[in-house]
């Protein structure tokens, strides 16, 4: 069975809204091993998760959230369900799964993840490099699924944008946890989730907690 007939048919199967509205952390640690899926046309592209960051509604200065609603953070306190995407360095984008009931301004942004489907389509966005960097790191991510500041509200519990479970159980020992990375505020917080076996996570690989 090709990779194609294996993710892109099984919408049925696509997790629903109600699995983002969760506490954060509890989304973030259960979003390891999902694969996102996005149709453009008659195109498909697909990649597993396999580093998310979360951003707690509470006592979290990282959290652009933190100071309540702005137009910028709007997407934030919505339901969870639905995409929150912002502009780094003026020129990349980052793209978050916001989470938790509406009111409570809290997301994951989305790390890194492993292509499965539509390398084509990746590659076209990310150039000449190698497979287990397409969708490495939080802008690479983001450029290479086409993500950009339009999504922002964009439900991700639809035909055409879902994720689908983990197409195997992810053991435990496999899960590493470490403070989040490339920020300033609240960075020794251990909300940086990722699987300790993929070459495509980002950054500092190694550095984990038990």
């Amino acid at each position: 069975m090709s990779v194609q007939e294996v993710f892109v048919p099984q919408v049925s199967q696509a997790l629903p809204c109600s699995f983002f509205q969760r506490p954060t952390v509890e989304v973030a640690q259960a979003l390891l091993g999902t694969v996102v899926v996005k149709r453009e046309g008659e195109e498909w592209c697909a990649a597993r998760l396999v580093e998310v960051e979360a951003y707690l509604p509470e006592g979290d200065a990282a959290n652009h959230a933190y100071r309540g609603k702005t137009r910028r953070n709007a997407p934030m306190f919505e339901a969870g369900g639905i995409l929150y995407v912002y502009t780094i360095y003026g020129k990349h984008r980052c793209v978050n799964i916001v989470t938790e009931e509406a009111g409570r301004g809290a997301a994951v942004l989305l790390r890194a993840a492993e292509p499965v489907l539509g390398h084509a389509l990746f590659r076209r966005r990310r150039g000449a490099v190698p497979d287990e960097a397409l969708c490495r790191g939080p802008a690479n991510l983001a450029r290479a699924f086409g993500f950009d500041l339009s999504d922002n509200y964009r439900s991700v519990c639809t035909p055409e944008l879902f994720l689908l479970p983990p197409p195997e159980p992810i053991p435990e020992e496999l899960i590493g946890r470490s403070p989040r990375i490339g920020i300033r505020q609240a960075r020794q917080l251990p909300l940086r989730f990722f699987l300790r076996n993929s070459p495509s996570v980002s950054g500092i690989r190694r550095v984990s907690q038990p």
